[in-house]
């Protein structure tokens, strides 16, 4: 990461995504794969085809048959829950590269990531969230989505105080 916040996500030659468009294509991955297997998923797939039009018919019709593909892994799977979280890097990783390769397609994915998100049944609403937290050299990080982070910490002991062992 840089001074401005931003990463190179391919090699680096290819120009920097800041870190809230990565968060967006993950927010968007997490929602994409979310609707799948749902109610919300026919709006979902053609809003993120449509998308990946921008790349060439080509390119489009190989998402199309990709997320073809993914909901027919997600209907079939045992545990649909866990289907969906192992496509969820898949779509950010697609997401992604579409997002550096077309940085005008953001205002489109923010749209498409809270129509899906609207769209989806209730329980699923909060699935789709994503929290990212990024923690530099010797920090601390703790932090929950929908929950708690309860931490103690008990002080070090006083300098040149000896540890009882004596118990």
């Amino acid at each position: 990461m840089n001074s401005t916040g931003d990463h190179r996500s391919r090699g680096e030659d290819q120009p920097l995504l800041t870190e809230a468009l990565t968060v967006l294509a993950t927010n968007g991955g997490a929602a994409l794969a979310a609707a799948m297997a749902t109610d919300a998923w026919q709006a979902a797939r053609n809003g993120t085809a449509r998308l990946f039009g921008r790349q060439g018919s080509d390119r489009q019709a190989a998402i199309e048959a990709q997320l073809d593909g993914n909901v027919v892994l997600v209907e079939r799977a045992g545990d649909r829950v866990q289907a969906r979280q192992r496509l969820v890097p898949l779509w950010e990783m697609e997401l992604i590269r579409l997002l550096e390769d077309h940085p005008e397609a953001e205002a489109e994915l923010r749209e498409l990531v809270s129509h899906i998100r609207e769209a989806l049944p209730a329980g699923q609403q909060r699935w789709a969230q994503v929290q990212v937290n990024i923690a530099h050299g010797n920090s601390r990080q703790f932090a929950a989505l929908g929950g708690n982070v309860i931490y103690h910490q008990h002080p070090s002991p006083a300098e040149g105080v000896a540890d009882d062992k004596s118990g």
